[in-house]
């Protein structure tokens, strides 16, 4: 399996892997949003503000992931990790762990501060995410499963309390996705 970073020529690869996978486990309506989303982000992969790192087997794409940046007034760097996608037929074998170790390692290179996301404590704790309450460092959104915000540090330091709601790319600025 071969490690990659994304760029926008991979737009229609990446919106395919999110659909199918999202589709299968969630229904057509999810896989068409998430589909959607993914699209929506790798049409503004910048390397900067959206990164997008996937995973090969056999020249196919079997797993990607984004990381968007969340804008503070403070001076730090915060990237939100969604969506996660990983083809049915690779999931349980490590493949997210190893993408999403991948693009931590890729995000401690780039010099980022701490590193968010939203989804299942179950899985994302494996990757070294723990709860993060939002009077410490808040969510663009009102989220609607508080318990699913999760954080950690890149730098070894604890995460700073930041008192203020950050901004966060084009793409995740919607209620649905929170």
């Amino acid at each position: 399996m071969i490690h990659r970073i994304m760029d926008k020529s991979k737009q229609k690869e990446i919106e395919e892997l999110f659909t199918s996978v999202f589709t299968l486990s969630e229904g057509e309506k999810k896989g068409k949003l998430i589909g959607n989303l993914s699209s929506q982000l790798a049409s503004n992969i910048d390397n900067s503000e959206i990164i997008c790192f996937g995973v090969y087997e056999n020249e196919t794409l079997i797993g990607s992931i984004f990381f968007t940046r969340l804008q503070f007034s403070a001076p730090i760097q915060v990237y939100m990790l969604a969506p996660v996608a990983v083809s049915a037929e690779h999931q349980g074998k490590g493949v997210g762990q190893a993408l999403i170790n991948y693009g931590l390692n890729e995000l401690k290179k780039r010099s980022a501060n701490v590193a968010v996301t939203y989804g299942d404590p179950s899985f994302d704790s494996k990757v070294g995410f723990q709860a993060l309450p939002e009077d410490m460092l808040q969510a663009p959104l009102k989220l609607s499963m508080p318990f699913g915000w999760l954080g950690q540090s890149l730098t070894g330091e604890p995460i700073p309390a930041i008192d203020e709601r950050p901004v966060c790319v084009e793409a995740f600025n919607d209620p649905i996705y929170w």
